[in-house]
């Protein structure tokens, strides 16, 4: 009702998914207005292969998505062109879809900044090889293959430490992620420290050898953009988005797999990176595209 209520005075509604999108689509049909609906990530069929979801939850959720994609918006904007595909592949008009990319914040991510000599310090590990994860433990994210990998890494980089900087929620997952790294006696190989500020979060980026991006999935790959925009080399899953955003020092990795996240790290470690020139995701050109778009719809 809120939303139908506020739907009288806008020109446009955009929503995005999941759970605003039904309410959005019903309130711009009532009112006779445009709808845009941003997809940041489509699963189709990988929510049956995404850990610690029953078969059952799977099947509700990916149906969930199916009928949010199928409703009719006017504009169905994608985060990159794999969600575009994924959108194209579920049905949806190629005339309806737009690519816009996200943006990425370069006055916070710039490295001339940040100092990550004073996160090493404080952290004790000056003169070690660090490779780090931040973000949530979702379960599309693959920490656990991560995890699963530390012993190898350390077995190839003697004394090389991971550090994680974890969201505590979903909770669940976040004990499941400790009680893990207690199970595989490696907790003196990994620093599992709670979030920073989003201010500081560069410096650990920059104190760190190589950023882990371990994904099932992903719909963009903040990770991935920001780290390369840190000029940090990535170890990142050969799935999904990954391939498209990440640039720089890079290695591609066979994703589910503790042995090619260990390999990859190694080839960080050894210089041994595939190298390409930066690629860069602006929030003014994305802001733009939006407004064309809106000026676009509108204009009918």
């Amino acid at each position: 009702p809120k939303v139908f209520k506020l739907a009288k005075d806008a020109n446009l509604i955009h929503t995005t998914t999941y759970n605003g999108a039904l309410p959005a689509w019903l309130a711009s049909k009532l009112r006779r207005k445009k709808s845009v609906i941003t997809v940041h990530e489509v699963f189709g069929a990988k929510w049956k292969e995404l850990v610690g979801m029953s078969w059952l939850i799977a099947k509700l959720h990916q149906l969930l998505e199916r009928l949010i994609i199928a409703l009719p918006f006017d504009k169905y904007v994608s985060v990159s062109g794999y969600t575009a595909d994924c959108l194209s592949h579920l049905g949806v008009d190629h005339r309806k879809l737009e690519v816009i990319y996200n943006g990425i914040d370069y006055h916070l991510f710039n490295p001339d900044r940040s100092d990550g000599r004073a996160v090493r310090r404080r952290l004790g590990v000056n003169g070690v090889f660090i490779y780090m994860y931040y973000g949530r433990p979702g379960i599309s994210k693959g920490l656990g293959y991560l995890i699963e990998a530390v012993s190898l890494i350390s077995k190839r980089i003697p004394g090389s430490r991971l550090l994680i900087l974890l969201a505590k929620e979903p909770r669940g997952r976040y004990e499941n992620v400790k009680r893990m790294i207690a199970d595989l006696d490696i907790e003196d190989e990994i620093m599992l420290l709670e979030p920073v500020p989003r201010n500081e979060l560069p410096s650990y980026i920059a104190a760190s050898d190589c950023i882990v991006v371990p994904s099932l999935s992903e719909g963009f790959g903040f990770t991935t953009a920001e780290a390369c925009a840190m000029g940090r080399p990535v170890v990142a899953s050969n799935v999904a988005s990954l391939p498209e955003v990440v640039s720089g020092k890079y290695v591609l990795v066979e994703p589910r797999s503790p042995d090619a996240i260990a390999e990859g790290v190694a080839r960080v470690y050894d210089g041994n990176t595939q190298n390409s020139s930066r690629k860069i995701f602006s929030w003014d050109e994305c802001v733009q595209k939006y407004v064309h778009l809106y000026e676009g719809l509108t204009a009918r």
